[in-house]
């Protein structure tokens, strides 16, 4: 193998005079494409591949990778670490648990591992089990803050209020001034019923960090039970301001709104709520109420149709849209609703009262008389013996309560506490990037089409669809939208390298030959192999040094692999101008080419070049006038130099041809 190599390096270096063939012969046996042989020779870069896969969310695939690793060295604990990563992010947390089990075999000093496993087991609710994890990992990094706060949760979790007490009071005692620490621990008195030391406890957490969303909503609780409506209103502002997408603030304080009349505020809370969960059962409930309490009664009943799919033996719900239908006419309807309660609560005596209504209405003299003697007889026995007395009405119900003489009115949840968070880097995304938005990618070649959100603009170029003229396996789009692989097409993409490589090694022509290697070099990228895909489109460009889509896509999957490496904290300066250098290169050889004009100017913008961005993006647009990634870049780079009012013109264009992602920016804009 280090004898092809060397042969190898000669021949590139005698540049084109060499036989093409000997050049694609040689690209193969580099590859030897299959990735079971490959990984015999490179564990090391299989992984690699599979976290610059799991960096990018492409979690099936960074599976393929690391299973293959695995299959290579299985004696290595990060394989089964990092793929114990993508299945947590999967939701296949007893996969996640599984594998973070064999890595602590291979390894058991490394402290993200009982991490990792400790959240798999939160997440199936094997809450001593992750108390173990996290007193084990914090034997070996005993100042790791984050593992005593999930440690304590856990005991919240467990009912194990002391021993979640005593660790607070050494948390505290370490870190004075983790405002968490005292939340939590308001958390442990507000479920032992204890308002008063909780309330001093938040009011601590708050003068510590006066910007957590959660202690605020916590707060309100407080406020909540005491039937403190306004000061409620006001906590649970300040939580929506810090958490503007937190559902259950808006319906709690659409309740703290309803009690002080504000009908309207209330109602505007439900419908923020429900865009933002649309399938939120408490939002559909309470809003149908408020809607039929102002007259709205046909979108009342819309709400009562949702609950009822929702919950279809919700006999609150259903009577609630009995009496909507019966107010809107429809008495058959309502008669309908009526007798389903009935049959379940046979002596409910309002309902028959209002079924007898209806059946007077529609003529049926009959069967209202039934249910009026029905009622006639139980008024009687309650007067002779005085049973079944008037229940008394409370002002909520809570979900659990089925009493329907409470059908009127607003539910909440049956024990609502502060949502408690765990601390670990695997929460959110792998990546962990930056909150502010980023930029849309890069256009390259791929064999998916553009799925997105964006409609209107469908991206071409000659020179791929000359390409594609040449009645090649797979047809070459051009995408900026990464889409993730499922099991199916991950196999079916190894499959198509294999069979590319086979083909490359016994094709009749040099450009067929060649042609197939870009195909590869392609299939690659979309696997995430963007190293592999680096070492096709090289071997490319010492055949057709010329070839502007092998320098398009060459630039772009090194701009990946840089991407990931920067999340990595490797000094990408050098990379970063091969990049450059092969879209400026690809520019001077189709310098009408908008694609790439949009490419480099992400690359300048990225490097916080906006001037340079903007002229770039302004030259694409010139070009492809509909290429709505380029106003939503060029937006964010205005924005960010200052240039307030162009950058929003240019996001609204970018929403306006359909990247609905601008009009969020825009909202946030206007806010600050």
């Amino acid at each position: 193998m280090k004898d092809m190599i060397r042969y190898a390096r000669i021949l590139f270096r005698q540049g084109p005079s060499v036989p093409v063939r000997w050049l694609l012969i040689i690209s193969f046996i580099f590859h030897l494409s299959s990735v079971s042989v490959f990984a015999q020779y490179n564990t090391d870069r299989l992984v690699t591949i599979g976290r610059s896969a799991l960096y990018y969310e492409d979690y099936v695939l960074s599976i393929q990778y690391f299973n293959q690793a695995i299959n290579a060295k299985p004696y290595l604990y990060e394989p089964w670490f990092f793929r114990g990563v993508a299945k947590f992010y999967l939701d296949d947390f007893a996969g996640a648990e599984s594998d973070c089990t064999e890595a602590i075999k291979r390894n058991p000093f490394v402290v993200n591992l009982y991490d990792l496993r400790g959240l798999a087991r939160i997440r199936q609710e094997k809450f001593s089990e992750a108390i173990e994890d996290y007193t084990r990992a914090l034997k070996y990094d005993p100042d790791n803050r984050n593992m005593w706060h999930n440690r304590v949760l856990c005991h919240i979790r467990n009912d194990e209020f002391d021993a979640a007490l005593a660790e607070l009071d050494t948390i505290l005692t370490r870190w004075s001034g983790f405002a968490q620490g005292y939340a939590m621990r308001a958390n442990v008195y507000m479920q032992q019923s204890d308002t008063v030391h909780a309330l001093e406890a938040i009011e601590k957490s708050l003068e510590l960090d006066p910007y957590d969303g959660q202690t605020w909503a916590a707060r309100s609780f407080i406020s909540l039970g005491r039937k403190e409506w306004a000061d409620a209103e006001k906590q649970l502002g300040e939580a929506i301001r810090l958490m503007p997408r937190h559902v259950s603030s808006y319906i709690n304080r659409a309740l703290a709104r309803y009690y002080q009349n504000n009908l309207r505020g209330a109602m505007t809370d439900y419908d923020m709520a429900l865009d933002i969960d649309p399938q939120n059962f408490l939002g559909h409930y309470n809003r149908g109420l408020l809607r039929s309490q102002v007259g709205d009664n046909n979108r009342a009943i819309e709400d009562f149709d949702f609950v009822l799919q929702l919950e279809p033996e919700n006999m609150l719900a259903l009577f609630n849209r009995a009496v909507l239908l019966d107010k809107t006419g429809d008495l058959r309807g309502a008669i309908r609703d009526y007798s389903k309660v009935i049959d379940v609560y046979p002596n409910f005596w309002t309902g028959l009262s209002y079924r007898a209504a209806c059946y007077r209405r529609l003529g049926m003299t009959a069967q209202a008389e039934s249910d009026e003697f029905t009622i006639y007889k139980a008024r009687l026995y309650k007067t002779l013996y005085g049973t079944q007395p008037k229940l008394s009405k409370e002002q909520l119900r809570k979900r659990g309560d089925d009493d329907l003489e409470k059908y009127s009115q607003l539910v909440v949840e049956d024990e609502e506490e502060p949502e408690m968070e765990y601390q670990s880097a695997y929460r959110g995304r792998v990546q962990n990037r930056k909150v502010e938005v980023d930029y849309r990618p890069m256009f390259w070649l791929s064999f998916l089409p553009q799925q997105g959100e964006v409609k209107s603009h469908i991206a071409f170029d000659h020179q791929v669809e000359a390409l594609n003229s040449r009645h090649l396996s797979r047809r070459v789009y051009i995408n900026n939208l990464h889409q993730t692989l499922d099991d199916a097409r991950t196999s079916d993409f190894f499959a198509l390298i294999d069979s590319l490589s086979s083909a490359i090694t016994t094709s009749p022509s040099t450009q067929r030959a060649a042609d197939l290697l870009l195909m590869r070099a392609v299939a690659y990228s979309v696997i995430q192999n963007h190293d592999a895909a680096i070492e096709d489109l090289t071997t490319y460009l010492q055949i057709d040094s010329a070839s502007v889509l092998a320098l398009w896509q060459r630039a772009v999957c090194q701009s990946r692999i840089n991407r990931f490496q920067a999340s990595e904290g490797t000094n990408i300066q050098l990379k970063s101008a091969n990049v450059m250098a092969d879209l400026n290169h690809a520019l001077m050889l189709q310098p009408l080419n908008a694609y790439l004009l949009y490419n480099r100017g992400c690359l300048h913008a990225q490097n916080g070049s906006y001037a340079q961005a903007i002229a770039d993006f302004s030259q694409a647009l010139s070009l492809e006038p509909t290429l709505a990634e380029a106003y939503f870049n060029r937006g964010l780079c205005y924005v960010r130099s200052n240039q307030a009012s162009e950058g929003v013109a240019d996001l609204s264009k970018a929403g306006e041809l359909g990247l609905y992602e601008a009009y969020s920016i825009l909202k946030s804009l206007k806010k600050g």
